[in-house]
Protein backbone atom coordinates (compact mmCIF):
# COMPACT_ATOMS: atom_id res chain seq x y z
CA UNK A 1 0.00 0.00 0.00
CA UNK A 2 2.86 2.36 0.80
CA UNK A 3 4.09 2.01 -2.80
CA UNK A 4 0.94 3.84 -3.96
CA UNK A 5 1.72 6.88 -1.81
CA UNK A 6 5.15 7.62 -3.24
CA UNK A 7 6.14 10.59 -5.39
CA UNK A 8 6.70 8.24 -8.33
CA UNK A 9 3.16 6.84 -8.08
CA UNK A 10 1.74 10.36 -7.83
CA UNK A 11 3.70 11.35 -10.93
CA UNK A 12 2.25 8.41 -12.86
CA UNK A 13 -1.24 9.34 -11.64
CA UNK A 14 -0.92 12.95 -12.82
CA UNK A 15 0.64 12.04 -16.17
CA UNK A 16 -1.99 9.38 -16.85
CA UNK A 17 -4.71 11.91 -16.04
CA UNK A 18 -3.18 14.35 -18.53
CA UNK A 19 -2.80 11.69 -21.21
CA UNK A 20 -6.38 10.59 -20.54
CA UNK A 21 -7.59 14.12 -21.25
CA UNK A 22 -5.76 14.13 -24.59
CA UNK A 23 -7.23 10.73 -25.44
CA UNK A 24 -10.68 12.03 -24.56
CA UNK A 25 -10.21 15.14 -26.68
CA UNK A 26 -8.91 13.44 -29.80
CA UNK A 27 -9.93 9.79 -29.76
CA UNK A 28 -6.38 8.62 -30.39
CA UNK A 29 -4.91 5.64 -28.58
CA UNK A 30 -3.24 6.37 -25.25
CA UNK A 31 -0.32 3.98 -25.74
CA UNK A 32 1.44 6.38 -28.11
CA UNK A 33 1.61 8.94 -25.31
CA UNK A 34 1.50 6.94 -22.08
CA UNK A 35 4.23 4.39 -22.72
CA UNK A 36 6.98 6.92 -23.57
CA UNK A 37 5.76 9.13 -20.71
CA UNK A 38 6.28 6.24 -18.27
CA UNK A 39 9.76 5.63 -19.67
CA UNK A 40 10.65 9.30 -19.25
CA UNK A 41 9.45 9.03 -15.63
CA UNK A 42 12.08 6.34 -15.08
CA UNK A 43 9.89 3.24 -15.44
CA UNK A 44 11.63 0.30 -17.08
CA UNK A 45 10.47 0.03 -20.75
CA UNK A 46 9.31 -3.57 -20.30
CA UNK A 47 7.29 -2.62 -17.22
CA UNK A 48 5.91 0.45 -18.99
CA UNK A 49 4.64 -1.57 -21.95
CA UNK A 50 3.16 -4.36 -19.81
CA UNK A 51 1.29 -2.09 -17.39
CA UNK A 52 0.07 0.28 -20.09
CA UNK A 53 -1.43 -2.67 -21.98
CA UNK A 54 -3.23 -3.93 -18.87
CA UNK A 55 -4.60 -0.45 -18.14
CA UNK A 56 -5.65 -0.01 -21.78
CA UNK A 57 -7.54 -3.30 -21.72
CA UNK A 58 -9.67 -1.96 -18.87
CA UNK A 59 -10.39 1.42 -20.47
CA UNK A 60 -11.10 0.04 -23.94
CA UNK A 61 -13.46 -2.60 -22.59
CA UNK A 62 -15.69 0.13 -21.17
CA UNK A 63 -15.75 2.04 -24.46
CA UNK A 64 -16.36 -1.08 -26.53
CA UNK A 65 -19.30 -2.07 -24.30
CA UNK A 66 -20.90 1.33 -24.92
CA UNK A 67 -20.50 1.04 -28.69
CA UNK A 68 -21.72 -2.55 -28.70
CA UNK A 69 -24.87 -1.56 -26.81
CA UNK A 70 -25.65 1.14 -29.36
CA UNK A 71 -25.05 -1.24 -32.27
CA UNK A 72 -22.52 0.96 -34.05
CA UNK A 73 -19.49 -1.25 -34.75
CA UNK A 74 -19.12 -3.25 -37.94
CA UNK A 75 -18.76 -6.66 -36.30
CA UNK A 76 -17.71 -8.54 -39.46
CA UNK A 77 -14.87 -6.10 -40.00
CA UNK A 78 -13.90 -6.24 -36.32
CA UNK A 79 -13.94 -10.05 -36.49
CA UNK A 80 -11.44 -10.11 -39.37
CA UNK A 81 -9.11 -7.79 -37.48
CA UNK A 82 -9.40 -9.85 -34.29
CA UNK A 83 -8.61 -13.15 -36.03
CA UNK A 84 -5.35 -11.70 -37.34
CA UNK A 85 -4.29 -9.43 -34.47
CA UNK A 86 -4.79 -11.60 -31.37
CA UNK A 87 -2.10 -14.22 -32.16
CA UNK A 88 0.53 -11.67 -33.20
CA UNK A 89 -0.24 -9.46 -30.19
CA UNK A 90 0.21 -12.45 -27.88
CA UNK A 91 3.61 -13.13 -29.44
CA UNK A 92 4.89 -9.65 -28.59
CA UNK A 93 6.05 -10.29 -25.03
CA UNK A 94 7.84 -13.50 -26.02
CA UNK A 95 9.64 -11.69 -28.84
CA UNK A 96 10.86 -9.09 -26.35
CA UNK A 97 11.99 -11.83 -23.94
CA UNK A 98 13.95 -13.52 -26.73
CA UNK A 99 15.93 -10.36 -27.51
CA UNK A 100 18.47 -10.85 -24.73
CA UNK A 101 19.50 -9.40 -21.39
CA UNK A 102 18.19 -6.34 -19.58
CA UNK A 103 20.28 -3.73 -21.37
CA UNK A 104 19.73 -5.16 -24.84
CA UNK A 105 16.03 -5.54 -24.15
CA UNK A 106 15.72 -1.93 -22.97
CA UNK A 107 17.49 -0.62 -26.06
CA UNK A 108 15.41 -2.81 -28.35
CA UNK A 109 12.18 -1.53 -26.80
CA UNK A 110 13.22 2.11 -26.94
CA UNK A 111 14.14 1.75 -30.61
CA UNK A 112 10.92 -0.09 -31.41
CA UNK A 113 8.80 2.46 -29.54
CA UNK A 114 10.65 5.35 -31.17
CA UNK A 115 10.01 3.96 -34.66
CA UNK A 116 6.38 3.23 -33.77
CA UNK A 117 5.89 6.81 -32.57
CA UNK A 118 7.33 8.29 -35.76
CA UNK A 119 5.13 5.96 -37.80
CA UNK A 120 2.12 6.95 -35.70
CA UNK A 121 2.86 10.65 -36.20
CA UNK A 122 3.10 10.15 -39.95
CA UNK A 123 -0.12 8.14 -40.16
CA UNK A 124 -1.93 10.61 -37.89
CA UNK A 125 -0.97 13.43 -40.24
CA UNK A 126 -2.07 11.25 -43.17
CA UNK A 127 -5.42 10.71 -41.48
CA UNK A 128 -5.93 14.48 -41.26
CA UNK A 129 -5.11 14.87 -44.94
CA UNK A 130 -7.34 12.00 -46.08
CA UNK A 131 -10.27 13.41 -44.13
CA UNK A 132 -9.52 16.82 -45.61
CA UNK A 133 -9.84 15.36 -49.11
CA UNK A 134 -13.24 14.00 -48.16
CA UNK A 135 -14.28 17.49 -47.08
CA UNK A 136 -13.76 18.95 -50.53
CA UNK A 137 -15.45 16.01 -52.24
CA UNK A 138 -18.83 16.60 -50.57
CA UNK A 139 -19.09 12.97 -49.47
CA UNK A 140 -22.34 11.58 -48.14
CA UNK A 141 -22.36 8.53 -45.90
CA UNK A 142 -23.89 5.56 -47.71
CA UNK A 143 -26.61 3.66 -45.91
CA UNK A 144 -24.91 0.26 -46.34
CA UNK A 145 -21.61 -0.86 -44.88
CA UNK A 146 -18.73 -0.99 -47.35
CA UNK A 147 -17.73 -4.29 -48.91
CA UNK A 148 -15.11 -6.07 -46.84
CA UNK A 149 -11.57 -6.48 -48.16
CA UNK A 150 -10.40 -9.61 -46.29
CA UNK A 151 -6.72 -9.87 -47.30
CA UNK A 152 -5.71 -6.23 -46.63
CA UNK A 153 -7.79 -6.25 -43.44
CA UNK A 154 -6.08 -9.39 -42.15
CA UNK A 155 -2.66 -7.88 -42.94
CA UNK A 156 -3.58 -4.71 -41.04
CA UNK A 157 -4.73 -6.79 -38.07
CA UNK A 158 -1.61 -8.94 -37.99
CA UNK A 159 0.77 -5.99 -38.34
CA UNK A 160 -1.11 -3.87 -35.83
CA UNK A 161 -1.28 -6.74 -33.36
CA UNK A 162 2.46 -7.36 -33.53
CA UNK A 163 3.23 -3.66 -33.10
CA UNK A 164 0.91 -3.38 -30.11
CA UNK A 165 2.27 -6.57 -28.58
CA UNK A 166 5.83 -5.23 -28.68
CA UNK A 167 5.37 -1.50 -28.05
CA UNK A 168 1.74 -1.04 -26.82
CA UNK A 169 1.44 1.63 -29.55
CA UNK A 170 -1.02 1.33 -32.41
CA UNK A 171 -4.35 -0.15 -31.26
CA UNK A 172 -6.11 3.22 -31.33
CA UNK A 173 -4.04 5.17 -33.83
CA UNK A 174 -2.37 3.10 -36.55
CA UNK A 175 -5.22 0.63 -36.99
CA UNK A 176 -7.75 3.48 -37.05
CA UNK A 177 -5.85 5.18 -39.88
CA UNK A 178 -5.55 1.91 -41.79
CA UNK A 179 -9.31 1.37 -41.50
CA UNK A 180 -9.93 4.90 -42.71
CA UNK A 181 -7.80 4.25 -45.80
CA UNK A 182 -9.27 0.81 -46.52
CA UNK A 183 -12.89 1.79 -45.85
CA UNK A 184 -13.22 5.52 -46.54
CA UNK A 185 -17.03 5.33 -46.72
CA UNK A 186 -17.39 3.82 -43.24
CA UNK A 187 -19.08 6.44 -41.06
CA UNK A 188 -17.10 8.06 -38.26
CA UNK A 189 -19.21 6.55 -35.49
CA UNK A 190 -18.96 3.03 -36.91
CA UNK A 191 -15.24 3.53 -37.51
CA UNK A 192 -14.64 4.43 -33.86
CA UNK A 193 -16.90 1.63 -32.64
CA UNK A 194 -15.25 -0.98 -34.85
CA UNK A 195 -11.79 0.11 -33.78
CA UNK A 196 -12.72 -0.08 -30.09
CA UNK A 197 -14.35 -3.51 -30.40
CA UNK A 198 -11.37 -5.03 -32.23
CA UNK A 199 -8.94 -3.36 -29.84
CA UNK A 200 -10.31 -5.10 -26.73
CA UNK A 201 -9.24 -8.70 -27.53
CA UNK A 202 -6.10 -7.35 -29.21
CA UNK A 203 -4.97 -5.44 -26.13
CA UNK A 204 -6.15 -8.20 -23.77
CA UNK A 205 -4.09 -10.75 -25.69
CA UNK A 206 -1.00 -8.54 -25.55
CA UNK A 207 -1.60 -7.74 -21.86
CA UNK A 208 -1.97 -11.41 -20.90
CA UNK A 209 1.27 -12.37 -22.61
CA UNK A 210 3.14 -9.54 -20.90
CA UNK A 211 1.70 -10.50 -17.50
CA UNK A 212 2.81 -14.10 -18.07
CA UNK A 213 6.30 -13.04 -19.08
CA UNK A 214 7.05 -10.08 -16.81
CA UNK A 215 4.09 -9.62 -14.44
CA UNK A 216 2.60 -6.29 -13.41
CA UNK A 217 3.79 -3.51 -11.12
CA UNK A 218 0.83 -2.44 -8.98
CA UNK A 219 2.49 0.84 -8.07
CA UNK A 220 2.38 1.70 -11.80
CA UNK A 221 -0.83 -0.04 -12.86
CA UNK A 222 -3.20 1.36 -10.22
CA UNK A 223 -2.23 5.04 -10.80
CA UNK A 224 -2.50 4.41 -14.57
CA UNK A 225 -6.10 3.28 -14.28
CA UNK A 226 -7.03 5.73 -11.51
CA UNK A 227 -5.73 8.70 -13.49
CA UNK A 228 -6.47 7.65 -17.05
CA UNK A 229 -10.15 6.79 -16.69
CA UNK A 230 -11.37 10.12 -15.25
CA UNK A 231 -8.98 11.97 -17.55
CA UNK A 232 -10.51 10.33 -20.61
CA UNK A 233 -14.01 11.10 -19.38
CA UNK A 234 -13.13 14.77 -18.75
CA UNK A 235 -11.44 15.10 -22.14
CA UNK A 236 -14.49 13.71 -23.89
CA UNK A 237 -16.76 16.16 -22.07
CA UNK A 238 -14.73 19.24 -22.99
CA UNK A 239 -13.91 18.16 -26.55
CA UNK A 240 -16.38 20.67 -27.98
CA UNK A 241 -14.75 23.60 -26.20
CA UNK A 242 -11.24 23.06 -27.56
CA UNK A 243 -9.84 23.53 -31.05
CA UNK A 244 -9.38 20.05 -32.48
CA UNK A 245 -7.10 21.41 -35.19
CA UNK A 246 -4.56 22.79 -32.75
CA UNK A 247 -4.63 19.65 -30.60
CA UNK A 248 -4.18 17.26 -33.51
CA UNK A 249 -1.28 19.17 -35.02
CA UNK A 250 0.24 19.44 -31.57
CA UNK A 251 0.00 15.67 -31.11
CA UNK A 252 1.83 15.08 -34.40
CA UNK A 253 4.65 17.34 -33.17
CA UNK A 254 4.79 15.70 -29.72
CA UNK A 255 4.84 12.19 -31.18
CA UNK A 256 7.58 13.14 -33.63
CA UNK A 257 9.82 14.73 -31.00
CA UNK A 258 9.21 11.90 -28.52
CA UNK A 259 10.04 9.30 -31.16
CA UNK A 260 13.27 11.08 -32.06
CA UNK A 261 14.23 11.28 -28.39
CA UNK A 262 13.56 7.57 -27.90
CA UNK A 263 15.82 6.85 -30.88
CA UNK A 264 18.67 8.75 -29.23
CA UNK A 265 18.70 11.84 -31.45
CA UNK A 266 20.72 14.62 -29.71
CA UNK A 267 18.54 17.08 -27.74
CA UNK A 268 19.84 20.02 -29.77
CA UNK A 269 18.64 18.44 -33.01
CA UNK A 270 15.31 17.50 -31.45
CA UNK A 271 14.89 21.14 -30.38
CA UNK A 272 15.67 22.45 -33.87
CA UNK A 273 13.23 20.00 -35.46
CA UNK A 274 10.58 20.89 -32.88
CA UNK A 275 10.97 24.61 -33.54
CA UNK A 276 10.73 23.99 -37.28
CA UNK A 277 7.55 21.93 -36.90
CA UNK A 278 6.03 24.47 -34.53
CA UNK A 279 6.72 27.43 -36.80
CA UNK A 280 6.33 25.93 -40.25
CA UNK A 281 3.75 23.23 -39.59
CA UNK A 282 0.71 25.55 -39.39
CA UNK A 283 1.83 27.39 -42.54
CA UNK A 284 2.21 24.15 -44.51
CA UNK A 285 -1.16 22.88 -43.29
CA UNK A 286 -2.78 26.19 -44.17
CA UNK A 287 -1.33 25.97 -47.67
CA UNK A 288 -2.67 22.41 -48.06
CA UNK A 289 -6.12 23.54 -46.96
CA UNK A 290 -6.10 26.40 -49.42
CA UNK A 291 -5.03 24.06 -52.22
CA UNK A 292 -8.20 22.08 -51.50
CA UNK A 293 -10.37 25.19 -51.71
CA UNK A 294 -10.75 25.79 -47.97
CA UNK A 295 -9.73 28.71 -45.78
CA UNK A 296 -6.25 28.31 -44.35
CA UNK A 297 -7.08 28.12 -40.64
CA UNK A 298 -10.73 27.11 -40.38
CA UNK A 299 -10.79 24.38 -37.72
CA UNK A 300 -14.22 23.07 -38.42
CA UNK A 301 -14.51 21.84 -42.02
CA UNK A 302 -16.23 18.50 -42.07
CA UNK A 303 -15.37 15.27 -43.78
CA UNK A 304 -18.77 13.63 -43.78
CA UNK A 305 -22.33 14.80 -43.76
CA UNK A 306 -25.10 12.43 -42.77
CA UNK A 307 -28.51 13.41 -44.14
CA UNK A 308 -30.20 13.18 -40.75
CA UNK A 309 -27.23 14.56 -38.83
CA UNK A 310 -27.07 11.43 -36.67
CA UNK A 311 -23.47 10.47 -37.27
CA UNK A 312 -22.12 12.49 -34.39
CA UNK A 313 -19.34 10.37 -32.93
CA UNK A 314 -19.15 10.04 -29.16
CA UNK A 315 -15.95 10.70 -27.32
CA UNK A 316 -13.31 7.97 -27.32
CA UNK A 317 -14.10 4.94 -25.19
CA UNK A 318 -17.77 5.85 -25.62
CA UNK A 319 -17.68 8.63 -23.03
CA UNK A 320 -19.97 11.48 -24.05
CA UNK A 321 -20.17 13.35 -27.33
CA UNK A 322 -17.05 13.75 -29.38
CA UNK A 323 -16.24 15.85 -32.40
CA UNK A 324 -18.93 16.95 -34.71
CA UNK A 325 -21.33 18.23 -32.04
CA UNK A 326 -22.84 21.63 -32.66
CA UNK A 327 -21.04 24.39 -30.82
CA UNK A 328 -20.41 28.07 -31.54
CA UNK A 329 -18.45 28.26 -34.77
CA UNK A 330 -18.47 24.51 -35.38
CA UNK A 331 -19.88 22.42 -38.18
CA UNK A 332 -23.36 20.96 -37.64
CA UNK A 333 -23.75 17.70 -35.78
CA UNK A 334 -23.00 14.71 -37.94
CA UNK A 335 -19.80 16.09 -39.35
CA UNK A 336 -16.28 15.02 -38.52
CA UNK A 337 -13.64 17.65 -38.08
CA UNK A 338 -10.51 16.75 -40.06
CA UNK A 339 -8.71 19.86 -38.80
Amino acid sequence: MDELLTTAALSVLLVSFGVGIVVGLTGMGGGALMTPALIFLGVNPTVAVANDLVAASVNKSVGAAVHWRHGKPNLKLAGLLIVASVPTAFAGAFIIEAVGGGGEREQFLKTAIGCALLFTAATYALRMYVQLRFVTSGNIIPEDDPELRPIPTLLVGATGGLLVGITSVGSGSLIMVALLLLYPTLSALRLVGTDLVQAVPLVLSAAISHVLVSGVDWSVLIPLIAGGTPGTFLGARIANWVSQSVIRRGIVIVLTLTGLTMLGVPPEMVGIIGAGLLLLGPLVWGFIRQSRGLTAFDNNAAAWWHPNGSDTPPGPDGQGPGRGVDAPGEAPAGRVDPS
